[in-house]
């Protein structure tokens, strides 16, 4: 009777132990998976300095539904990100605010087939520091002695600058005004000097200026002076991250989104 209660004993023991371990190796499992479901993904945005202020408020308003997606914003000149990124610089998309960016990165291959979009469109305008002490009436005024320095963004490498560039050419300004003409390594840079009163007027985007309480806008360049300004965006085909990079990608183009751009004075590309 005794050897019956203490096989009994045993078995019962046994069948304990087997069933914490396997209460064990279903926390685990539950551990395992809470972690993966909170694992967090990472996607490089490279995008033009013009965006930096809505960048920010799309990513916080991402986030809401996404909070397991980090987004990390690179910005710079459109120029300067394309060189980055064809020197292999880590980026998962990719927003410029020229196509001739775009187009040189989708030549060389660099953007993933069939990603790529027109997003946004934008104009350029000329302004003054708020107080507009040389008293700049509108473009004319940059051909006579009312303006020193007229900041602008290097045509080399900034859209903004290029654009202008090509404003000035049209309305046969540009050998009048390029000894006053200084250049910035992008459009941020132009906007911070106008604000600053260390050049008389600028050219930069509306965007720019709308953000701005230092700076004053005087006119708008003709439509026709200069080539639409569209921002196109893609996936770069050295992304690792592809189903989170179209996510965001696609959320950009949401309704939700283009009225956080129309906030910010951009319109949907058509």
């Amino acid at each position: 009777m005794k050897k019956k209660l203490n096989f009994i004993m045993m078995a019962v023991l046994a069948a304990m132990m087997l069933l914490l371990a396997g209460c064990g190796q279903q926390n685990a499992t539950k551990k395992t998976d809470t972690a993966a479901a909170q694992k967090q993904t990472k996607i490089i945005v490279s995008a033009a300095a013009s965006l930096k202020d809505v960048m920010q408020e799309l990513e916080q308003v991402y986030k809401k539904d996404n909070p397991n997606v980090e987004i990390a914003v690179n910005l710079a000149s459109s120029g300067s990100l394309e060189r980055q990124i064809e020197q292999g610089a880590p980026a998962d998309i990719f927003i410029s605010a020229s196509p001739k960016q775009m187009n040189a990165l989708e030549k060389k291959e660099l953007l993933a087939p069939k990603t790529r979009k027109d997003l946004l469109v934008n104009s350029i305008v000329l302004i003054t520091p708020k107080a507009n002490k040389a008293g700049i009436a509108g473009f004319a005024d940059l051909k006579t002695d009312k303006v020193q320095k007229i900041a602008m963004g290097d045509p080399k490498s900034v859209p903004a600058g290029q654009y202008a560039q090509q404003s000035f050419t049209s309305m046969n300004y540009i050998d009048a005004i390029k000894g006053k003409l200084v250049y910035g390594n992008n459009v941020r840079a132009v906007l911070t000097w106008v604000e600053n009163g260390d050049a008389d007027c600028g050219v930069v985007y509306k965007t720019d200026a709308a953000v701005s309480d230092k700076v004053k806008i005087i006119a708008d360049a003709p439509a026709d002076s200069h080539k639409p300004i569209i921002y196109p965006v893609a996936i770069l085909k050295s992304t690792k991250e592809v189903k989170a990079a179209q996510s965001f990608v696609d959320f950009l183009q949401s309704e939700a989104a283009m009225k956080i751009f129309a906030k910010y004075g951009f319109a949907a590309a058509k």
